[in-house]
């Protein structure tokens, strides 16, 4: 049980406070509607100091948060409970302070008279403009439930699909990082000793060894340049990637790179299929949908081919052909695309297309991990095992000086 302060109003509209022991607040909450008061709000007894850390920013409300709270919102509207009312449920229940104070603040908008949609969009950090489009659709048309239900389907898929992708890389990634700090402990404080030792021997050293030698020379003497150098030069990177120009031709290669790129271009059609389906089968206008759908790719280059579509749509062309001229969505996803046009079927068509480019998508992070996993052996063999021999050399050298 945790220790509630709560304030709320009462039935004569008197401010009324207290205390309450509770599993939690919806516990707090249902009682205090029981007690016919309005809570205004709840809060863990201590929890809030009234300090806030200068460099401490507010907390980000996460994919899970999101679907969650949407999926719940669904289930609520469902049930036939006041918007208003929904808002006020979730946004009490809510852990995460920032989206707490978004869900109440939008409760607030919509007291005043605002619409749903207009209350969303005016928190673009929280709610992106798919989330706000959708609900302004759903609002139009009467069907709130069904559209915040499609919403958390979506949300939901989306986070299993980067969940694919970050699983995927850990392992790499951990590797990776394990070797970088083995050698660079090699470098800094193992091979200096065999230097001391090397220097008694009074011999020419072998070429592998002096290379060697001289890196870990190099790197004790400007480690922290180095480690300024690589600062900048991600920095350039960035930067250079901020550009329109420099965006373009970053992911032009990476859509080029072998086994990379096509799990790119898996990821993106996946996430183009899902998001333009949603849309459609929402009702959302189909030129403002790829509006939303471009900003969502991930990719200038897929970002282009679809504005270049919707350039297509507003001239009373079809979708399919400017998907096909691009040269990056395959055959198959416009021939579907096409089919979907023609029939009518369009949303449904790419609700296929992105469930099987789903499964595409785990086929190439298998293939990717598969492969990745015997060419880091070979690095850490070549890199590690380098060091080591090229130090050993000249022992070898020495005892075979000695024995003959």
């Amino acid at each position: 049980m945790t220790k509630f302060a709560w304030e709320g109003k009462n039935r004569g509209g008197g401010t009324v406070s207290g205390e309450m022991e509770a599993p939690g607040e919806p516990f707090v909450l249902a009682q205090l509607r029981r007690e016919q008061i309005q809570p205004l709000k709840i809060r863990k007894k201590g929890a809030d100091l009234g300090l806030r850390l200068p460099w401490k920013g507010d907390k980000k409300v996460g994919g899970k948060e999101m679907a969650i709270f949407t999926r719940q919102f669904a289930t609520m509207i469902d049930a036939g409970l006041p918007l208003v009312q929904c808002l006020d449920i979730l946004g009490l229940q809510q852990e995460n302070p920032t989206f707490k104070k978004v869900i109440l603040k939008i409760k607030e908008d919509v007291e005043s008279g605002s619409t749903f949609a207009d209350a969303l969009s005016k928190h673009p950090k929280v709610f992106d403009s798919l989330f706000v489009n959708l609900v302004a659709a759903g609002e139009v048309g009467g069907m709130l439930d069904t559209i915040l239900s499609r919403l958390a389907d979506y949300i939901e898929k989306s986070m299993k699909l980067a969940k694919k992708i970050k699983g995927a890389m850990v392992y790499p990634s951990t590797i990776l990082a394990v070797a970088v700090v083995v050698t660079i402990v090699l470098l800094v404080y193992v091979i200096p000793i065999f230097a001391k030792m090397f220097a008694d021997f009074g011999q020419a050293l072998p070429a592998p060894t002096q290379f060697v030698l001289a890196i870990s020379d190099f790197t004790r003497k400007y480690f922290l340049l180095v480690i300024v150098v690589v600062f900048l030069a991600v920095a350039a990177f960035r930067w250079y990637y901020r550009q329109e120009t420099g965006r373009r031709n970053v992911d032009r290669l990476l859509l080029r790179l072998p086994v990379v790129g096509s799990l790119l271009q898996r990821i993106a059609v996946a996430r183009f299929s899902r998001t333009l389906g949603t849309m459609v089968s929402s009702g959302v206008p189909i030129l403002e949908s790829m509006d939303i759908v471009a900003k969502t790719a991930g990719n200038k280059i897929i970002e282009e081919a679809i504005l270049k579509a919707r350039m297509s749509i507003s001239e009373g062309k079809t979708i399919a052909e400017p998907l096909a001229d691009s040269k990056v969505f395959p055959p198959m996803v416009t021939q579907m695309v096409a089919v979907g046009e023609a029939t009518g079927a369009l949303d449904a068509m790419l609700t296929k297309i992105a469930d099987f480019y789903d499964d595409e998508v785990d086929s190439a992070v298998e293939a990717m991990t598969a492969l990745l996993e015997p060419m880091l052996m070979v690095f850490l063999g070549v890199v590690i095992g380098g060091l080591v021999i090229a130090m050993y050399l000249p022992v070898f050298k020495l005892a075979g000086a000695v024995g003959g």
